[in-house]
């Protein structure tokens, strides 16, 4: 297995290549940076000062700009313009924590609601137009099971234009397992994206 190190300066070199090197295929311009936010080496405080400090140099040796966007702040939004944290709130009280992590993947999933992959889309609109990459962090908002990654590089297919990296936090076992958490979410393996941190 390659050390963090190895795999943020993997990452740097191919985000310095012009077509950047992780990108596989038109219809989903992603990678995935796996981490392992339980391993004193790549915990995620430290991954997080990696991703400030991998977002200047690229910057400063390429002139293009990165935006990092949390989506824990997209967890929130989707939330709070669905039905709200108070009826989020109550709801749990009333039904308990697996049925209310339940219906957070119907507000994160849902075109009734306000899903995740909208939210994104919608600020990726916005972005300016120099705009090279876009870094995914903060995917621990997702545990234990209130959404699936798998489900994001699903309905981003296609729909994605700025070249993106999703820091991922889990374990390899033969695929990527979410936080340890999961069985292997196997559902990643159709879809052509490069994954920094896969053996």
């Amino acid at each position: 297995m390659l050390s963090l190190k190895d795999r943020i300066d993997l990452l740097e070199s191919d985000m310095k290549k012009d077509p950047p090197a992780f990108i596989m295929s038109r219809q989903l311009p992603f990678a995935i940076f796996r981490y392992d936010p339980d391993d004193s080496d790549e915990n995620e405080w430290k991954v997080r000062q990696e991703i400030q400090n991998i977002r200047i140099r690229v910057q400063n040796a390429t002139h293009k700009k990165i935006e990092v966007i949390s989506l824990a702040d997209l967890f929130w939004k989707s939330i709070r313009e669905s039905e709200g944290i108070e009826s989020l709130v109550e709801f749990e009280k009333s039904n308990g924590f697996e049925s209310a992590e339940r219906l957070v993947n119907r507000y994160l999933s849902d075109d009734d609601f306000r899903p995740l992959v909208t939210l994104l889309l919608e600020i990726v609109a916005q972005l300016p137009a120099d705009t090279a990459f876009l870094f995914l962090v903060h995917a621990t908002v997702f545990a234990p099971a209130a959404y699936r990654i798998s489900s994001l590089l699903e309905q981003l297919s296609g729909k994605l234009s700025v070249p993106a990296v999703l820091f991922y936090p889990g374990k390899w076992e033969n695929g990527l397992n979410y936080m340890g958490l999961r069985s292997v979410d196997q559902a990643l393996g159709s879809y052509r994206v490069k994954i920094y941190g896969r053996e």
